[in-house]
């Protein structure tokens, strides 16, 4: 898990938060070096930081939330394996290309003792690992990958969980080349048929066709500060005014949050975050995940596999259906 005890990276609409916590370290050091008891001072500041914390982040705008969603310490997919499997086995290559694509893992793992297939989308902790994973961008390797392992927990009546976080799948001349639309529409299709219970969680951001090529599943969870998105609320700006600058509003006409996609009926369930967001403590998100995806397998894994692929299908039937009041 990333380590809480590194300098915090503190967001723009966090620095008030950072001058009191600065005012109470002050404090703190001057009371110690002058033997003065200031404890009562110490504990009204330390409410006062609470409280504003709490404001803060309890009324965040959804540009705000894509910003949380985006922070480089928020838990990744192999944090969260980490934290929440009791084994882990990681599994490799596309048995296509010949490349293992880093941006998107996957592999074996047990769940309370429950056998389960795990992907996830995987960014980088700094410059040079994102690099490395390509920002969490998969390449057409990565979702042929990701749907090699899911076959295999199919054929072996494993539950198949996955984690999504990434802007999008690689844009890039060479991924097209190699298929990048027929991959993930492949995904869309396969996904559809699978005998296995699917959990898809949004665990940052889900951009586009790159989160649909894992996320498509009987449930979809969304942590409270994620976001899912047809297109970045940037490019969407830049698209309808030629103006990125624009993007906050962008983000509100979206509609990106967990709820307003809860309220469209595109979400299941929102699992809450610590105040301060997962990165803040997230030994304690990782365990409200874990709690979440066991809780949802035990409904999923009663059904019948004809029942699973009916709900699942009906499921994506009824998303974008409304009725126009007359008048």
């Amino acid at each position: 898990m990333p380590n809480s005890d590194r300098k915090p990276l503190l967001l723009d609409f966090e620095k008030p938060l950072a001058e009191l916590d600065a005012r109470i370290s002050q404090i703190r050091e001057l009371a110690e070096e002058n033997d003065v008891d200031v404890t009562d001072q110490i504990c009204q500041l330390e409410s006062r930081a609470t409280q504003l914390r709490q404001e803060i982040f309890g009324s965040l705008t959804p540009a705000q939330r894509l910003q949380v969603a985006r922070h480089p310490r928020r838990p990744s997919t192999l944090d969260y394996v980490q934290a929440i499997t009791d084994d882990w086995i990681e599994l490799h290559g596309d048995r296509s290309t010949g490349n293992d694509d880093l941006a998107l893992v996957g592999g074996l793992a047990r769940l309370e003792g429950r056998p389960v297939m795990i992907l996830g989308h995987q960014k980088g902790r700094d410059t040079k690992d994102n690099i490395r994973r390509n920002f969490g961008m998969a390449s057409p390797g990565g979702y042929r990958k990701a749907m090699r392992l899911m076959e295999h927990a199919n054929r072996f009546g494993m539950p198949i969980v996955t984690f999504i976080d990434t802007c999008g799948a690689n844009p890039g001349a060479e991924a097209e080349r190699l298929g990048q639309g027929e991959a993930i529409a492949y995904n869309l299709r396969e996904m559809f048929r699978l005998e296995v219970p699917i959990l898809c969680t949004v665990i940052g951001e889900g951009g586009s066709g790159g989160a649909l090529g894992i996320g498509v599943g009987d449930r979809l969870l969304m942590f409270e500060h994620s976001v899912y998105m047809v297109a970045s609320p940037e490019a969407c700006a830049a698209i309808l005014w030629r103006d990125a600058g624009k993007a906050p509003q962008a983000a509100e006409a979206l509609k990106i949050t967990a709820t307003d996609l809860l309220q469209l009926g595109l979400v299941d369930q929102i699992l809450p975050e610590p105040v301060g967001g997962a990165h803040s403590n997230p030994l304690q998100t990782a365990a409200t995940l874990k709690q979440a995806l066991l809780d949802n397998l035990a409904v999923l894994t009663q059904m019948t596999r004809q029942q699973l692929k009916e709900e699942r299908y009906q499921k994506f039937r009824k998303m974008g259906v409304y009725t126009q009041l007359a008048g």
